[in-house]
């Protein structure tokens, strides 16, 4: 044990500091956008500052003030345009740099509003370079110029303008680093506002986004032609939900409150969850598990709330308890009225239940098989070296844990002896894993080495109980090594697209060349990059081409999974895009698929 600390500080009345709004939100920006990143994730802090903006745009359109918003992109700025009613002039500045100043808690003003704690544009200001905002109000405009939350320039005049507010901002680097938008990003957060607010046009650039039958289209979008049946839809005031099955494994949902959308779910999702299972037991009149009516299930869900809570400023999970018996009974008599009324639909349905509970059946057998044999073999996992902290543990770091997938026990010495003990765990593969492309469930008990892996990561339940926050590939940079990369690919969209839905899923960049000479080494991950390195560093470097992971040091190795790691993230955006990459990769051989390879041969 040690004793207190020491310290040579007075702690006194100098020493107590009272921070202004703009200077709490720049020095714990994570307690408002949650991470920052550099725009290589969706949930990166650069793409909720444009949220938060076209949050409050999207609250006009709901209250029937303007029905389209402009979001334009021009290298690192955004430009938001709504034609709303324009922020009132007298209090334009205050409601852009002031927190716990707004209309929204007004209720007469804003029934169904997303930003209900007057944070939102506050931070954006706070955390942008520069930062403008315009309000257009019956022939009357107002425009303040702001530079990280401080006011430049404030000026009001007369304008021909439709009503509206223009909000255009830069993200600072001095909190964001480097970073860049990505489009297809931004199209996805657009397309769901669409989804979200039938009637609703989203311009962003010169694309346009527009949803008439709003979550029914949002499923259609996700699953195509992965769908069984045509989705139930249901859309009122208050609660509007979607659902369809498809042939995949687990359960996909897509949860909004307000529209917001909850990644992480909350009361609106559960109480939806309950819904679903008692509608269809109440008009089957058996008794299903919730396991066998939701296997398979892909479901949207949004509700509108005058008092929503949700659990942080990032609004990913909705608290709200006193929804939970309405959404419930209204999701069970809706599923009752549509299976009565369509009896194709309801025979379609109650097939894949009964398919669902077949197969769970079949696979009790299999499963107990499995088990049995891991405890004649050992308690532990074979082939696992694990880390201390995990995804869910609640430390300040579980967000940082990694395992790593490598081919060959050599690879793995390397990998384990630079590792980070605390947060990076490391399972080594014997050989290459079996190819389950087109294999039924029973594949992943019936082989140790993919049972293993899934007992490591705690995925067989779903994602929910993932261990690791990045499950990355680690292979060797050759034939073998890009064969076992697309099996263990295949692997987890097949049983577990979630990881890469969700963004769990990655490929380790690793140095292809070492070039050095008497005063200096560099690694290059191309030919282009060891083309360049080796000029710069003159007359006849020396050059070492890695063949595989095996061959570099542990010493060398732990600068590539330090904190400069190079990961390539494994990214889904649509349930319906997996078997179409399956069957591409990994089904039969196509004309197509000979032309790809050829095309892109190395």
């Amino acid at each position: 044990m040690t004793g207190p600390i020491e310290s040579s500080g007075i702690y006194d009345e100098s020493k107590v500091k009272t921070l202004s709004s703009i200077e709490h939100i720049r020095l714990r920006t994570g307690m408002y956008i949650g991470r920052l990143g550099d725009g290589s994730n969706l949930d990166d802090g650069i793409y909720i500052l444009l949220k938060e903006v076209v949050d409050n745009s999207v609250d006009e359109f709901i209250m029937g003030c303007g029905s389209r918003i402009r979001v334009k992109l021009q290298d690192s700025t955004i430009t938001v345009r709504d034609w709303g009613r324009g922020i009132p002039l007298g209090k334009l500045v205050e409601c852009v740099s002031e927190i716990n100043t707004g209309a929204k808690y007004n209720t007469e003003v804003f029934v169904f509003s997303v930003g209900l704690n007057g944070v939102g544009t506050k931070a954006v200001n706070a955390l942008s370079e520069s930062f403008r905002v315009c309000s257009y109000r019956d022939g009357r405009f107002r425009q303040a110029v702001f530079s990280q939350g401080r006011l430049v320039s404030d000026d009001t005049g007369e304008t021909t303008e439709k009503n509206g507010t223009l909000v255009e901002f830069t993200p600072d680097q001095e909190i964001f680093g480097e970073y860049q938008f990505r489009s297809e990003f931004i199209e996805r957060r657009m397309q769901h506002y669409a989804f979200l607010n039938s009637g609703l046009r989203m311009m962003f650039n010169d694309m346009v986004f527009r949803s008439d039958d709003g979550l029914r289209d949002l499923l259609n979008d996700e699953t195509g032609d992965e769908a069984i049946y045509d989705a139930v839809y249901y859309r009122n005031t208050t609660l509007e939900f979607a659902f369809t099955h498809t042939n995949s494994y687990g359960e996909k949902y897509f949860s909004f409150a307000n529209g917001q959308y909850t990644s992480a779910g909350g009361s609106h999702l559960s109480a939806f969850k309950e819904g679903v299972l008692k509608g269809m037991n109440a008009y089957s009149g058996k008794g299903f598990v919730a396991e066998d009516v939701r296997d398979g299930l892909v479901a949207a869900v949004s509700v509108r709330l005058k008092d929503p809570v949700f659990e942080s400023q990032t609004k990913n999970k909705l608290g709200n308890t006193d929804i939970r018996r309405d959404i419930v009974t209204r999701v069970q008599a809706e599923i009752e009225q549509v299976l009565h009324r369509d009896q194709k639909l309801a025979d379609r349905i109650i097939a894949k239940i009964q398919a669902n509970q077949k197969l769970r059946t079949e696979l009790l057998t299999v499963k107990k098989k499995a088990r049995e044999r891991e405890k004649q073999t050992a308690i532990r996992i074979p082939n696992l070296k694990d880390c201390k902290i995990h995804l869910g543990d609640g430390h300040e770091r579980d967000e940082e844990s990694t395992i790593f997938l490598t081919e060959g026990l050599s690879a793995a010495g390397s990998l384990v002896s630079s590792r980070d003990v605390h947060t990076q765990a490391i399972f080594a593969l014997r050989g290459k894993p079996q190819n389950v492309f087109g294999l039924k469930r029973e594949a992943v008990y019936s082989n140790k080495e993919i049972y293993n892996i899934m007992r490591a990561l705690n995925i067989e339940g779903g994602v929910e109980g993932l261990r690791f926050n990045r499950v990355v590939l680690a292979t060797d940079a050759d034939v073998d090594g890009m064969h076992i990369r697309n099996l263990l690919m295949t692997l987890f969209l097949h049983f577990f697209e979630d990881l890469a839905l969700n963004g769990h899923l990655y490929i380790l960049e690793t140095p292809l060349f070492r070039v050095r000479n008497k005063k200096e080494t560099v690694y290059c991950y191309s030919q282009s990059e060891l083309d360049r390195e080796a000029q710069r560093l003159g007359k006849k470097p020396e050059i070492t081409r890695f063949k595989g992971l095996g061959e570099i040091s542990p010493k060398e190795f732990g600068q590539f999974i330090g904190p400069d790691i190079r990961l390539t993230q494994v990214r889904i955006d649509r349930l319906r895009e997996v078997p179409e990459i399956l069957d591409f990769y990994m089904g039969s051989n196509t004309p197509e698929r000979r032309n790809f390879i050829m095309e892109n041969l190395k």
